[in-house]
């Protein structure tokens, strides 16, 4: 998403000094909405304690970074007052693992193995299956990974706490997200109904990235505004990063 608009809601510079109401009415209008998302996700972290507020300043500058404008970087980084991060190259434990997996190109094994559970799947199967599924070089397999990881995770459960499968629950997160990556709404429908949190704000953002609109979130997002705990904020910024990396779905 590129020359994402930065002048909207400028006057709002406040926010970077102290609380303000995060509730209060943000009208999107005629905005563009990677502002009006993101001034509603800071607005929702402005009412947090100063240094619960300050820990959140670097992911969320990260995840404006990924909309590639750079004057829109710079601006929020002139506002929050921070100077540009170091460079992190450092590739993920499950993409390790996937790649170590499909290194011999067999496929049938590598499905063999994340059934049964042996290592690398042992530990974070759910991750490394939806790794090699990005890394599948044709829509068959990649279709053949999703299908085995549909059929781990097995039909929705209505337990929930103890008594729920969390490794399903991990399923339908990383599928919702290959769903979501691959514009495939009633994939994502399919994958969320799995998870434990099927309402989250992470997921409504994420649906909205196939659906097209992420602007009426923004209501949600300072209505439910926590004065005390990130993982809102960081919800809602995880739920928006691929709208800002990847666009909206055509």
């Amino acid at each position: 998403m590129k020359g994402i608009g930065i002048s909207i809601f400028l006057g709002l510079a406040g926010l970077v000094s102290g609380p303000v109401d995060a509730r209060a009415p943000l009208t999107c209008g005629t905005s563009n909405s990677g502002d009006c998302v993101l001034e509603a996700i800071w607005n929702a972290a402005s009412i947090l304690p100063t240094e619960k507020r300050d820990r959140l300043v670097e992911p969320f500058l990260e995840t404006v970074a990924l909309s590639g404008d750079a004057d829109l970087v710079y601006t929020w980084r002139q506002r929050l007052k921070a100077a540009p991060p170091a460079p992190l190259e450092e590739t993920p434990y499950a993409r390790q693992k996937a790649r170590l997996a499909i290194a011999s190109g067999d496929w049938d094994r590598f499905l063999s193995d994340a059934r049964s559970g042996r290592p690398p799947f042992n530990i974070g199967r759910p991750e490394i299956m939806a790794e090699g599924a990005r890394l599948a070089r044709d829509t068959g397999t990649r279709q053949r990974v999703i299908d085995a990881m549909f059929d781990l995770a097995g039909p929705p459960q209505t337990a929930t706490g103890l008594d729920r499968s969390f490794e399903q629950a991990d399923f339908g997160h990383v599928l919702a997200e290959l769903a979501m990556e691959a514009c495939d709404l009633a994939g994502f429908d399919r994958a969320v109904a799995l998870t434990a949190e099927p309402d989250s704000l992470r997921h409504a953002l994420w649906r909205s990235r196939i659906t097209g609109d992420a602007e009426p979130l923004a209501a949600r997002i300072l209505a439910e505004a926590d004065a005390e705990d990130t993982r809102h904020v960081r919800s809602a910024l995880d739920g928006y990063a691929p709208i800002l990396e990847r666009g909206y779905c055509p």
